[in-house]
């Protein structure tokens, strides 16, 4: 069989496990054997509406979306990191399809995500590298 579409099988007449990253985005539903992300996804989102929030209903429209995408897509990567736990990252000497490129593509759009929802705490502002350095050293000078 040379055909792409046909995939061979192993003993027993199953197909190989996949990591079941997409099989999330299409049905919404975790494989079987990927049900333990379910808990950490869920946390996930609840630490997002409360750095946010502090409620669901504090949250704009837009945000709840947002926190929706970042939990889906970090879904997605939880599954293939964990197939990249169980597996090889090398297939037939050629680094696994699922990290080619779909699973540098969801971490960035999920730290795209992350960025838009300005995850800064209410009233204290995200500080940049050279006022970090500036804030340590007058605590130092205080200090003297």
């Amino acid at each position: 069989m040379d055909s792409r579409l046909a995939v061979p099988f192993k003993r027993g007449g199953r197909r190989p496990r996949s990591h079941g990253g997409y099989s999330y985005l299409t049905t919404g539903a975790l494989p079987e054997h990927r049900s333990n992300i379910l808990g950490y996804l869920m946390a996930v989102r609840q630490g997002l509406i409360q750095d946010l929030g502090p409620t669901e209903n504090d949250l704009s429209t837009a945000k709840i979306v947002l926190i929706d995408r970042v939990t889906t897509k970090l879904g997605v990567i939880r599954c293939v990191e964990e197939h990249i736990r169980e597996n090889s990252v090398m297939v037939r000497g050629e680094l696994a399809p699922s990290l080619k490129a779909s699973y540098l593509a969801y971490n960035n759009s999920l730290r795209l995500d992350l960025q838009a929802l300005s995850l800064e705490k209410k009233g204290e502002a995200m500080l940049t590298p050279y006022e970090i350095v500036e804030r340590e050293k007058r605590a130092e000078e205080e200090s003297k």
